[in-house]
C-alpha cells in the first residue's frame, strides 16, 4: 500500500523517501524519482518542438520557400508547424490502443522514437533548391510525425505524481512537468544562439541549423531510458492500477465524458494561447519588423525562459495557499489585461520588445504551473488517464498550435491588435470554462 507523502516534514519538496510500494524493493519509485522521469522527458518533447519552431523561423523560409517574400514564407512554415497539433490527437488514439494491447512500455518506446527520428530527420532536409516540391513533402511528413510521437508520449507521470500527492501540497507536486517547458526552451534557444553568432550566415543555413535536430535524438535516447525505468517498475505499474491510470478507448472517452474533455482544454487556453505568443511568433515579428539583432533577442528569451522556471515553481507554492483554480482564473485574468498593452510593446522599439518577452514568460510560468489537469478530476476514475491527455490536445490545438500563424499573419494585416484579440479570447474561454466548472461542481 502507498506511504502518504504527507509524512515527509512539510517544505522538503521532493526529496521524500516515500517510495510507491509500501515495503523497499530495488523497483521502490521515490516521488523524487518520478519528479526527475517527468523533467527529462517534458524537456525531452519541448525541446524537439522549441527546435522546429525556431527553425521556422530562422531556416525554413529561406530554405523551403526560397521563391516567397520572407513573410510568406514564415507563414508557410508556420502552417507546417501547426500539423504536429492536428497530429497529437491521433497519436494519442493510436497510443492508447497500442498499450492496451501491449503494454504502456511499448507504447512509450515507439512514440519516443518515432518523436525522436522525426526530429533528427528534418537534419538531412534537402533544401528547395535541391529538391523541390520533395523537400516541402519531406518536412510535412516528418512534422506529423512528431505530433503522432508526441501524443503517444503521454505516460501518465504528472497524474501519479499530483494524485500522490498530499492533498495540501497538490499544487506544489503538479507543477513539476510543466518544468519541461522551460528547460526545453533554454536548451532550444541556448544551441540556436551559440551557432548563429559563431558561424556566418551562409555556415549557419547550410549546415549549422542542422546540429540542434540531431542534438534532439541524443535527448530523446535519454529520456526514454529515464522514463522506461519508472514505467516498467512493478511499484509504479501497481500503483497507477491502484489509481486506475489506465487507457480506455478515446472513442468512449468523447461518448461518455466529451464535455469535461471540452472543460478541460478550454480551462487551461489562456496559458496555451500565451505559450506560443511568447516564444515563436515574437521571434518572427522582431525579425521582420524591428533591427533587433537574433542573438539578442534569443538571449533575452533565454532570460525570460528561466524567470519562466522559477514562475512555475512560485506557482506551485502559490496554488497550494489559494487554490489552483483561483490561481488559474487570476492569472487568465492579468493575461487578459496584459493583452491591451501588447501592441505598445511590440511597437516601442527594442526596449519594449524586451519588456514584452520578459513579462509574458513570467505570466507564462505562473499560469502554465498550474494548467495541467487543473479540473482533471470532473473525469470518473476510469476515464482520467485518457480524459487528461485528450484534454491536453484539445489545448494545445485550440490555443498554441495555430497562434504562431494567425497572430504573425493577422498582425501584419491589420497590425498588432490582432495579438491582443487572440490573448484576450483564450483568457476569456478560461475564465467562462473555470465558471462553468464550478456550477457542476455546485450541482453535484
Amino acid at each position: 500500500m502507498y506511504t502518504p507523502a504527507s509524512t515527509a516534514p512539510s517544505g522538503h519538496g521532493f526529496e521524500s523517501s516515500v517510495s510507491l510500494s509500501g515495503a523497499h524493493t530495488d523497483e521502490d519509485v521515490t516521488p523524487g524519482e518520478i519528479a526527475v522521469g517527468v523533467i527529462i522527458g517534458r524537456a525531452s518533447e519541448y525541446f524537439d518542438f522549441f527546435v522546429f519552431g525556431i527553425a521556422c523561423v530562422l531556416v525554413f523560409p529561406g530554405l523551403l520557400f526560397p521563391q516567397m517574400a520572407r513573410l510568406d514564407g514564415t507563414l508557410m512554415a508556420f502552417a507546417i508547424f501547426s500539423l504536429a497539433f492536428v497530429a497529437r490527437p491521433v497519436g494519442t488514439a493510436l497510443s492508447m490502443a497500442i498499450q492496451r494491447r501491449w503494454g504502456r512500455g511499448t507504447k512509450l518506446t515507439i512514440a519516443l522514437f518515432l518523436l525522436g527520428s522525426s526530429t533528427a530527420g528534418m537534419a538531412f532536409l534537402p533544401s528547395y533548391a535541391d529538391a523541390g516540391l520533395t523537400a516541402i513533402a519531406a518536412i510535412v511528413i516528418l512534422r506529423i510525425g512528431q505530433g503522432l510521437g508526441m501524443g503517444g508520449s503521454w505516460d501518465g507521470l504528472p497524474s501519479l505524481l499530483a494524485m500522490s500527492a498530499p492533498k495540501e501540497r497538490r499544487g506544489w507536486f503538479s507543477m513539476v512537468g510543466q518544468l519541461g517547458a522551460p528547460v526545453g526552451f533554454i536548451l532550444a534557444a541556448g544551441l540556436f544562439a551559440y551557432l548563429h553568432s559563431s558561424l556566418t550566415p551562409a555556415e549557419f543555413l547550410s549546415y549549422g541549423w542542422r546540429y540542434p535536430f540531431f542534438v534532439a535524438f541524443a535527448i530523446n535516447v535519454v529520456a526514454l531510458f529515464a522514463r522506461l525505468r519508472l514505467v516498467v517498475g512493478q511499484s509504479y505499474a501497481e500503483r497507477l492500477q491502484e489509481l486506475e491510470l489506465q487507457p480506455v478507448s478515446v472513442r468512449h472517452v468523447l461518448r461518455d465524458e466529451g464535455g469535461n474533455v471540452v472543460l478541460g482544454a478550454f480551462a487551461a487556453l489562456a496559458s496555451f494561447a500565451l505559450f506560443h505568443l511568447a516564444t515563436v511568433f515574437p521571434l518572427s515579428w522582431i525579425a521582420m519588423y524591428s533591427e533587433q539583432a537574433i542573438g539578442d533577442v534569443l538571449q533575452i528569451q533565454i532570460i525570460g525562459a528561466i524567470l519562466a522556471a522559477g514562475a512555475i515553481v512560485f506557482s506551485g507554492w502559490l496554488a497550494d495557499r489559494i487554490g489552483r483554480r483561483n490561481l488559474l482564473g487570476t492569472m487568465a485574468l492579468l493575461i487578459g489585461l496584459f493583452s491591451f498593452v501588447t501592441p505598445w510593446l511590440l511597437g516601442a522599439g527594442e526596449v519594449g520588445n524586451n519588456l514584452f518577452l520578459l513579462t509574458s514568460f513570467v505570466l507564462l510560468g505562473l499560469s502554465y504551473g498550474q494548467a495541467s489537469g487543473t479540473v482533471t478530476s470532473n473525469f470518473s476514475p476510469k476515464y482520467r488517464y485518457t480524459g487528461a491527455a485528450l484534454s491536453a490536445d484539445l489545448a494545445w490545438l485550440l490555443g498554441a498550435g495555430f497562434a504562431p500563424l494567425v497572430a504573425l499573419g493577422l498582425s501584419a494585416k491589420f497590425g498588432l491588435g490582432a495579438v491582443s484579440l487572440y490573448l484576450l479570447s483564450g483568457a476569456i474561454c478560461t475564465l467562462l470554462a473555470l465558471r462553468i466548472n464550478r456550477l457542476i461542481e455546485q450541482k453535484e
